[in-house]
């Protein structure tokens, strides 16, 4: 089968480790503490926190919600993407014949 592409699309690919110091970052700022964050969101521990923190994991979309309600921001303005070539998509006009996405 031979497929003429027509484009490549951009998508968004956020940068966790970059996001996550930017959590800490406006946090610290905002004058809350990760047991406050602990606490609003209902954790039974603060480890998930931690992990946000250090780009291992992201935040829910409801999380991230309350996050950005909680520290006085908008979620833009957590969230942070990488400035690379990682989240091409090729589309032949009406599909999506392939996703350059690197691991």
């Amino acid at each position: 089968m031979n497929v003429n592409v027509v484009g490549v699309v951009r998508v968004p690919v956020i940068d966790l480790k970059a996001t996550g110091q930017n959590i800490k970052r406006i946090r610290q700022a905002s004058g809350v503490s990760v047991r406050d964050l602990q606490m609003i969101l209902g954790f039974t521990n603060p480890q998930a926190i931690y992990k946000w923190q250090n780009g291992d994991s992201m935040p829910s979309l409801d999380n991230l919600v309350i996050l950005a309600s909680v520290l006085g921001v908008s979620m833009d303005d957590i969230i942070v993407f990488e400035n690379s070539e990682d989240g091409d998509v090729a589309f032949d006009g009406s599909s999506i014949v392939g996703i350059s996405v690197q691991w």
